[in-house]
């Protein structure tokens, strides 16, 4: 069995035609070792959302392989790409994708209740409590404010445990000590249970907790920063080969 639970093989996505045309990733090759964390990087428009989207089997590239378990997903169905989704990937989402009707605690459930599996309550109460949901288990997405509402998303997609979780800026509506707890449990997940973890974020400090970062631009991976967390001796690294105008977005 390959060491790699995700790899992408010169991955190409293209969106419109013709003068519009915009090649949002350009023949980019990676591959995510098993039980790593790794945090994409770079500016607004430089292919992380796209490649999160390829990778996780949201989208299909225009051309080239993506990898999980070995398997070629590009080439799945759609039957086949809901059963991924459903039992080997999870994916946190930027829109929450909450169910209007159910409670956070009915939300978070939902996906293991339609793979017909009995998630255990006693893991579903810590996981509210590790995203601070504590109390709010029998509220409604109206009831709940949007960065509620996204640590519901975070807990849904950690319940089942998927072997790679994909995450687009995770961090993004939650307060500082929130984000700090759900970036250890991302960690954790990584550390802990060996699953494979990918997130988009633009904020270098939730970043320096993943174990490799990947820097884009323009579609294309332009630089790989592992240990990121071992300080400003290797951003200074990465300025000194890129330039400012690099070293901006990362430096915040």
């Amino acid at each position: 069995m390959s060491d790699h639970a995700v790899c992408l093989e010169e991955v190409t996505r293209t969106y419109g035609r013709g003068a519009t045309e915009v090649a949002a990733l350009r023949q980019v090759s990676f591959a995510f070792p098993r039980g790593s964390f790794t945090a994409v990087m770079g500016p607004s428009g430089s292919g992380k959302s796209t490649l999160l989207q390829c990778a996780s089997g949201l989208d299909r590239p225009d051309s080239g392989a993506v990898r999980i378990g070995g398997q070629d997903i590009a080439r799945f169905g759609e039957n086949e790409l809901a059963v991924l989704r459903r039992d080997r990937v999870g994916v946190i989402f930027q829109a929450f994708n909450l169910v209007p009707s159910l409670t956070a605690w009915q939300n978070v459930i939902l996906p293991s209740r339609l793979a017909r599996r009995r998630p255990d309550p006693s893991h579903v109460r810590e996981l509210l409590h590790r995203v601070g949901l504590a109390g709010r288990e029998g509220h409604r997405p109206a009831q709940l404010s949007g960065g509620q509402q996204q640590r519901v998303a975070i807990a849904r997609a950690l319940l089942g445990r998927p072997q790679v979780l994909f995450a687009d800026e995770p961090t993004g509506a939650l307060d500082r000590r929130t984000g700090h707890e759900v970036l250890a449990l991302l960690r954790e997940a990584a550390d802990a249970f060996g699953q494979t973890v990918v997130m988009v974020t633009h904020d270098p400090e939730a970043a320096a907790r993943a174990h490799t970062v990947l820097f884009l631009t323009d579609g294309q991976i332009v630089d790989v920063l592992d240990r990121p967390s071992a300080g400003r001796r290797e951003a200074s690294r990465w300025r000194s080969r890129r330039g400012r105008s690099s070293w901006r977005w990362w430096s915040g």
